[in-house]
């Protein structure tokens, strides 16, 4: 008996060779899935993504998928081993995020949906660092001005 490691498969694209590996009406589908999601967001408060890159998006594909989901107000730039920049489209809690190494490789191409993107949201430890912090700071403030961090003398 054959097993399905045994069993030859080859590949063969379809259309022309200009738009072989292109989604082309494949876009709809993506954006059906989107407006899933962002029914879901509104519903339960369940965030999700698209990763873009593990797509067979063609060449043209991301330009028209941008064009359609427009432009938003808000353009974020992270530098944290690397660039982060999430943009938002003009469709609400809809966040397209592209994140590059130290080098300026590009890493991943993610469509969020969300109502704040996750990589703004402070960590659990970075609030309780933040606290800690801000009540030194007031501590310190106090002694030097002979205060208690408390409002009483």
């Amino acid at each position: 008996m054959r097993t399905l490691g045994g069993i030859p498969i080859h590949v063969e694209p379809t259309g022309s060779p200009e738009t072989a590996g292109a989604l082309g009406a494949g876009l709809g589908a993506i954006l059906s899935e989107l407006a899933t999601l962002l029914e879901a967001l509104r519903r339960s408060g369940a965030e999700g993504a698209i990763d873009l890159r593990s797509l067979p998006l063609g060449p043209d594909d991301l330009d028209r998928l941008q064009r359609i989901l427009g432009t938003g107000e808000v353009d974020i730039r992270i530098e944290a081993n690397g660039e982060s920049r999430i943009r938002e489209t003009a469709v609400g809690g809809l966040w397209w995020t592209e994140h590059r190494d130290a080098a300026g490789a590009l890493l991943a191409v993610l469509i969020e949906v969300a109502r704040v993107p996750n990589i703004l949201s402070p960590a659990d430890e970075d609030l309780a660092l933040g606290a800690a912090r801000l009540r030194a700071d007031a501590a310190a403030q106090c002694a030097e001005f002979g205060e208690s961090p408390h409002g009483t003398t």
